[in-house]
């Protein structure tokens, strides 16, 4: 089975910096697209930053020029720098990617995993 495990959440003062990071783990795996998502009280879960594999980048509008997505193929591994940061940033993020896994018989599918979500709290 393959897990998502995020790292990097925490609390910090608006204007100032994080990086989350995100590894993938397990057995007979291939990855897809890695993406980060955000929620924040009371808000549907929301795309943040899109990786498609071997295609463009993507950013939410309201975290252009701020967030940067980058992977980490030979570890598996997806990380979000986070750059001027605005207490409207806060919210819990999760780690997602479609990795291809084998299933019953060997046979190979394309699963759809998340990760268990790290806080971000940004205070002015």
């Amino acid at each position: 089975q393959v897990q998502l495990v995020e790292s990097g959440g925490g609390l910090v003062q608006a204007g100032g910096s994080l990086r989350l990071s995100c590894a993938a783990s397990g057995r007979d795996f291939s990855i897809n697209d890695m993406n980060w998502y955000r929620q924040a009280p009371g808000k549907q879960r929301e795309l943040v930053a899109a990786m498609p594999s071997g295609g463009a980048t993507n950013y939410a509008d309201s975290v252009k020029g701020r967030f940067t997505i980058f992977r980490d193929n030979a570890n598996n591994m997806v990380h979000l720098q986070m750059n001027s940061l605005k207490p409207e940033d806060t919210a819990v993020y999760y780690c997602n990617a479609h990795i291809r896994v084998l299933g019953v018989g060997a046979v190979p599918y394309v699963a759809n995993f998340w990760g268990q979500g790290t806080q971000v709290t940004v205070s002015s």
